[in-house]
């Protein structure tokens, strides 16, 4: 069985969870998700699960290519921590020292007090779903969950696993009969087995339909109720936005900022769009952008107010009218652009 991190459903439906929180609610969401972080953190008392100090990673014969510079963060109990980044910012091989797969060239690593590589206490205390597993193809899903199960040090029953991931009804299916987004919930099955305490989520919905993701976000939940530490990447902003307690950005080998989203979102203006109507001096500036005006702003409820005030004064039409706040995509871009 190797691995790499390269980027039909069962007869039975999704599971029943209980305590369910309501995945579809994105502002109920993340307001269980923080009292979540904020009761294992108060259960077990703060403290960090994962820590970098000036964590550097060259590559090349002779180090000459750094791919990560200076990094430092760490990861409490009981919290979902994004880490996202952009193309080539050394996301990637952050994670893999972390989890145990590289050394770093400088600086340290802790994962639970100990070293990543510990794999007498430190290995059967984490779960780790990467981005593609290459799992023996004549194997069925449920040899494949006993087979990885019994590697982990952690105990657990197939059967269980397969409910969690709604593949009921593959459990007698060989791996090379399976499509590409139920290998993904093997995958993600084989990570959770015996509910681990750091659990790494790597790109975990590509793949996934609609309700698929649904469910691996239902199960995450539920782990994270029982005190699962979470770190995650995902190409998908609005999955970091709606479950992270706490996000951390990368840019060309460093973290470039990190904070919640509130945090991050600070200061980035919000935007206010409508078609461009004919013949009419706008009371506010704005760019135009094909047929419609974006107006950037800092006070949205005020210079909404005032655009419609205008609009009624004049008896124009803002035709496709629409008003958002800044969002962790205005950042990522911001980001991008330096």
């Amino acid at each position: 069985m190797t691995t790499t991190r390269d980027s039909g459903q069962g007869d039975a439906g999704r599971p029943t969870l209980d305590g369910d929180t309501g995945i579809g609610a994105p502002a109920k969401t993340a307001v269980a998700f923080a009292g979540m972080a904020t009761a294992a953190m108060a259960s077990t008392g703060i403290a960090t699960v994962v820590e970098l100090a000036a964590l550097c990673y060259n590559y090349g014969a002779k180090g000459e290519f750094p791919a990560v510079k200076e990094l430092s963060l760490t990861v409490r109990r009981g919290e979902l921590y994004a880490l996202l980044g952009t193309n080539g910012a050394g996301k990637t091989t952050t994670l893999e020292t972390i989890e145990g797969h590289r050394a770093p060239s400088a600086g340290t690593v802790t994962v639970f007090g100990g070293s990543p590589t510990d794999r007498r206490t430190v290995r059967p205390r984490v779960g780790i779903m990467l981005q593609e597993t290459g799992y023996a193809a004549d194997l069925t899903c449920h040899e494949t969950l006993n087979l990885v199960g019994a590697l982990s040090g952690r105990s657990d029953d197939a059967d269980r696993i397969l409910g969690k991931v709604a593949l009921q009804g593959k459990r007698d299916t060989r791996v090379g009969q399976l499509s590409g987004g139920e290998r993904r919930r093997l995958d993600f099955g084989s990570a959770i087995w015996g509910s681990p305490e750091l659990l790494f989520l790597d790109e975990p919905t590509t793949g996934l339909d609609p309700t698929a993701r649904d469910v691996l976000w239902e199960v995450v939940a539920e782990l994270r109720r029982g005190g699962c530490t979470i770190i995650l990447t995902t190409h998908y902003l609005e999955e970091a936005e709606k479950h992270a307690d706490r996000i951390g950005l990368m840019h060309k080998g460093v973290l470039a900022t990190e904070g919640t989203l509130a945090e991050l979102v600070a200061g980035h203006p919000s935007h206010i769009t409508f078609v461009t109507p004919e013949a009419a001096a706008l009371p506010l500036p704005g760019d135009t952008v094909g047929n419609r005006t974006v107006i950037e702003t800092s006070n949205m409820q005020g210079d909404l107010h005032t655009l419609l005030v205008w609009a009624a004064e004049k008896n124009v039409t803002l035709e496709q009218l629409t008003a958002t706040s800044s969002s962790l995509d205005d950042v990522f871009r911001t980001l991008t652009r330096t």
